[in-house]
């Protein structure tokens, strides 16, 4: 997911270049709206791996 978030600011990156303004903006909240959920989902499975993992010691 944090790929296809890349992607998209790499292509709204290059369609702000070449003055696609509405190509740049379109794929610019795709890829905020993508790393937004690879956040939310990163914090709930440390989350679930934090309160279900067995000690040690």
């Amino acid at each position: 997911m944090l790929k296809l978030a890349l992607f998209f600011l790499v292509i709204s990156l290059i369609a702000g270049l070449f003055g696609f303004t509405g190509i740049s903006a379109v794929s610019a909240g795709i890829a905020k709206i993508l790393f937004f959920i690879f956040i939310l989902a990163f914090v709930v499975f440390l989350l679930i791996a934090l309160l279900t993992a067995k000690t040690f010691f």
